[in-house]
Formats: structure tokens, C-alpha cells, sequence
């Protein structure tokens, strides 16, 4: 018979053994890049960032002074942080608190600090709403890609995104769109003006754009997928032309009810063509599916050609 539980377990600590001090320092950067296009960039011109970041500065606006936007910023993001614990697990969770915490402190420093003057013009672009807009959110989105990279996250809004977003039959990103739309639409109707929300959409779209970038990189890979009836022909070829490992997966045709194996292989953008013309040359009529591959973990190796 099981022993009797107790009725409450304790909830064990992260793992510390796997935090990495490169992964905080850089962490560490990007909260200090988020803060620098938001409070040198956004908040001068009154334009605002995207998700909880963006709702931070719309009720650090409309409350008194003593509610500050690095205040916004921890309360409304940590407890959504905690609230994703379970699911994001505890290491996101500790380099996702880490992460805003240095967004929060470097905003109030910047703001309440250092010797430049934020109020009412960026010290940068001056009160030109479109390179505020175009560059704030170049900016900060370089900061949450960079934050993405390293496995946190630095808005809240993508933990609340990633809990309820097929609950309500959305994506992640329909969710986080939609979330935004209706807070631009609430800035809008407030001040009865919508001017800056409409460059505040630009922002939004110039920093995805800009975290794409940082997590996926500019050369993305591409995977090939090849199914022939002349795979040892094809994979000498490849293996000799490209140097690197080939997977063969076990198929059968639905019609033809035939095993066959199908060429699993990756490439870079630019070799995708010439890939494909070593494959017409030797099969013809080989059936060939090329996807992009966002990322890629492991090393290279060379498996064995399957009999």
C-alpha cells in the first residue's frame, strides 16, 4: 500500500546547475536594448510598444505620476511569468523575470537618471513619429528576439498567448495580434486620436520583423525531402557533392502499397537549386519537397546507407 501524501508537496527550486552566467549577461543586454528603444525611441513621442509592455505605458499615461512605467512593468509581467510556470517550466520562467527585471530597472534609470532629456522628443530622432516608430521598433525588438534566443521571454503576453491561444482556436500569433489590435484601438478611443496608434502599429510590425531576424537568422536552412526509386544513386552523389549527413527514412506508397526510402537532407537557401538539378539529372520523376527549417540542434553525421 502507498504511503499517505502529504497535503502539500514542496514545490522544488530551479535548477541552478543549468543557468548559464553567458545566457544572464546577455540577458542582461537585451533588457537594456528593450528599455533603450522604448524610452529613448516610444515613450518620448507618446507611441507604444506591443503586448503587456505596450499596456505598461498606455496606464503609466493615464494614472498619477507616482505610477511609474518600470512599475507597470513588474507587476503586470512577473505574475503572468508565474502564472506560465507549469507549462514554460522553471528555467524560462527564472530568465523571463530576470529579463523584464532589467527592461524595469534600466527604463527607470534612463528615465529617472541619466542626463537625457526624454520628455517630449527622442534624443535621437527628435519628434519625428515614423523614425520613432520605424526605430523603437527595431530596437526593442531586437531586445525580445535576443531575449526569445536565449529561452525567456521579456512580455508576458507570450506566456498568455502560449496558455489560451488554442483554448479560443487561434495561433500564438493571431492571439498576440489580436490582443494588440484591440489595445491600439483602446489608445485610440481614450485620446480620441489616431494618429499614434496607427504609427504605433508600425512599430509593432518593424519589431517582428526584427525578432524573427534575431531568433531565425537571415539564411535560414531548408530540408529536403526526396522520394525515388534510385536512392543509392542519389545520396553517393549528394554525400560527395555536400559533405555532410543524409537520413533515410522507411516509406511505403499508398496506392502502390511499395517500401521505399525517402532522402531526408539539409541545406542552406543557396544550395536548394543545385540540389534540385543533381536530383533531375539522375531521377526525373522523383518526388521532391523542400521546407524551411527555423532552426537546427545537434551535429552533422553521416548514417550509414540503409539496405
Amino acid at each position: 500500500m502507498n504511503p499517505k501524501l502529504p497535503d502539500k508537496l514542496p514545490v522544488p527550486l530551479p535548477n541552478f546547475r543549468r543557468v548559464r552566467p553567458l545566457n544572464l549577461f546577455l540577458l542582461f543586454i537585451a533588457g537594456i536594448i528593450n528599455a533603450i528603444g522604448v524610452t529613448m525611441f516610444l515613450a518620448p513621442v507618446n507611441l507604444y510598444d506591443s503586448g503587456i509592455s505596450g499596456t505598461a505605458m498606455l496606464l503609466w499615461q493615464i494614472t498619477p505620476d507616482e505610477f511609474t512605467f518600470p512599475l507597470f512593468l513588474l507587476v503586470l509581467n512577473i505574475p503572468l511569468f508565474l502564472f506560465g510556470l507549469k507549462k514554460q517550466g522553471k528555467l524560462f520562467t527564472f530568465y523571463s523575470i530576470w529579463a523584464v527585471t532589467v527592461y524595469s530597472l534600466a527604463s527607470w534609470f534612463i528615465n529617472y537618471v541619466l542626463p537625457v532629456n526624454v520628455d517630449g522628443s527622442s534624443p535621437f530622432a527628435g519628434t519625428d513619429l515614423l523614425l520613432c516608430a520605424i526605430f523603437g521598433g527595431l530596437i526593442s525588438g531586437v531586445g525580445s528576439g535576443l531575449t526569445l534566443r536565449l529561452g525567456g521571454a521579456i512580455d508576458g503576453m507570450e506566456v498568455l498567448a502560449s496558455i489560451f491561444a488554442k483554448k479560443v482556436g487561434l495561433s500564438v500569433g493571431n492571439f498576440v495580434m489580436i490582443y494588440n489590435v484591440i489595445l491600439y484601438v483602446t489608445i485610440g478611443a481614450s485620446f480620441r486620436s489616431w494618429i499614434l496608434p496607427l504609427y504605433s502599429i508600425i512599430t509593432y510590425f518593424v519589431a517582428v520583423r526584427a525578432v524573427d531576424f534575431i531568433v531565425e537568422g537571415l539564411d535560414k536552412a531548408k530540408s529536403v525531402m526526396i522520394v525515388t526509386t534510385k536512392t543509392e544513386e542519389i545520396c553517393k552523389v549528394l554525400s560527395a557533392d555536400f559533405g555532410h549527413g543524409i537520413t533515410l527514412l522507411k516509406v511505403q506508397g499508398y496506392y502502390s502499397g511499395e517500401d521505399r526510402y525517402a532522402i531526408y537532407f539539409v541545406v542552406n537557401r543557396f544550395q536548394i537549386t543545385r540540389v534540385k538539378n543533381e536530383v533531375r539529372h539522375i531521377d526525373p520523376r522523383a518526388f521532391f519537397v523542400v521546407t524551411e527549417v527555423s532552426d537546427m540542434l545537434g551535429t552533422s553525421l553521416r548514417f550509414k546507407m540503409l539496405k
